[in-house]
C-alpha cells in the first residue's frame, strides 16, 4: 500500500512537472511570436518612413510656423505630396543649411529638401532627384544704394549663407569681403542695419523677403547669376532616387505640382 501510494505520488508529481514545462514553453513561444511580429511590423513601418533634413528658415520654401510649431512651405508641401504618391511617409528634422548638406555626405539622413541647388561639385558627393524648380542668384541692396550689379561689390561687405552657392560664388568670382551666416534672414537684417553693403542669395527667397518686409527698404539689382535648378538630395547610391523621380513626374502630370506652386508663388509654374 505504501509503495502504491508512493507510485501514485510520483506519477502525479511528474504530471505537474510536465504541465509546468509545457506551460512555460507555450508562454515563451507566445512571447516570441509576439515580439517577432512586433519587430517585423516596426521594421516594415520604418522601411516606409524617412527623416527629411531641411532648414527651418528659408521662405517660402521651408519655415517653421511659430503658431502651430510645424514646418510649412513649398518644399514641405512638395515633399509630402511626393511621399504620398510614392507610398511612404516622412517627417522633417531642421538644422542649419550646412548641416543639411553634411547629413547627405555622411548618409545620416536618407533625404533632404531645402532649396538645394544641383551643381556638378555637389553631385560628386551626393545624389539628386530630377530638378523641381529653376533658380539663380540675385544681389539685394538698400533702395538708395549705388550698387548696380555684381561688378560693383569688390571691396564691399556682402552677406551670403554658409555653405550655399552664393557664398561659393562670391569667394570665387569677386573680391568682396564675404560674411557668411547660418540663416540668410540674419544677413538681410544686417543689410537693413547698414552692417552689410549687399546680400547675394537665391532669387525666390530674396523676392519673398522683400515682398513680406516692405519697410525694409531693400531691392534686387543686376542680372540673375549662375542659374541653377533645385533638387531633392540623397546620399550617394540611394535607392530612393528612382521612386522620388517617378512621383515627381506624376505630380507634374496630374496637376498637383502646379497646385502647390500657385499656392506659394501666386503664378503658374514656368514651362
Amino acid at each position: 500500500m505504501k509503495k502504491n501510494t508512493l507510485l501514485i505520488f510520483a506519477i502525479f508529481f511528474g504530471m505537474l512537472l510536465l504541465a509546468a514545462c509545457g506551460s512555460s514553453e507555450s508562454s515563451s513561444g507566445s512571447d516570441g511570436n509576439s515580439d517577432s511580429s512586433g519587430e517585423e511590423g516596426n521594421s516594415e513601418e520604418e522601411s516606409n518612413h524617412y527623416i527629411v533634413a531641411t532648414e527651418p528658415n528659408f521662405h517660402p520654401f521651408e519655415f517653421m510656423n511659430t503658431e502651430t510649431g510645424k514646418m510649412e512651405g513649398f518644399d514641405i508641401d512638395l515633399m509630402n505630396a511626393i511621399a504620398e504618391e510614392a507610398g511612404f511617409t516622412v517627417e522633417f528634422e531642421t538644422m542649419e543649411f550646412d548641416g543639411v548638406l553634411g547629413g547627405m555626405r555622411t548618409g545620416k539622413y536618407p533625404l533632404a529638401i531645402s532649396g538645394i541647388s544641383i551643381t556638378d561639385e555637389r553631385k560628386e558627393e551626393i545624389d539628386f532627384s530630377d530638378k523641381y524648380l529653376d533658380s539663380g542668384l540675385i544681389l539685394v541692396v538698400p533702395e538708395d544704394s549705388d550698387i548696380q550689379s555684381i561688378d560693383d561689390v569688390d571691396g564691399l561687405k556682402v552677406g551670403a549663407q554658409t555653405g550655399a552657392t552664393s557664398e561659393i560664388y562670391l569667394n570665387e568670382n569677386t573680391d568682396a569681403e564675404v560674411s557668411a551666416f547660418p540663416e540668410i534672414v540674419t544677413a538681410y537684417q544686417d543689410l537693413q542695419q547698414g552692417r552689410l553693403d549687399a546680400v547675394l542669395y537665391d532669387l525666390p527667397n530674396a523676392q519673398y523677403y522683400i515682398k513680406e518686409n516692405p519697410d525694409a527698404g531693400l531691392k534686387t539689382v543686376g542680372d540673375l547669376l549662375q542659374g541653377e535648378p533645385y533638387g531633392i538630395a540623397f546620399p550617394k547610391g540611394s535607392d530612393l532616387v528612382e521612386p522620388v523621380n517617378e512621383a515627381l513626374a506624376a505630380l507634374k502630370e496630374n496637376g498637383k505640382y502646379e497646385e502647390i506652386y500657385k499656392k506659394w508663388f501666386g503664378t503658374e509654374p514656368p514651362e
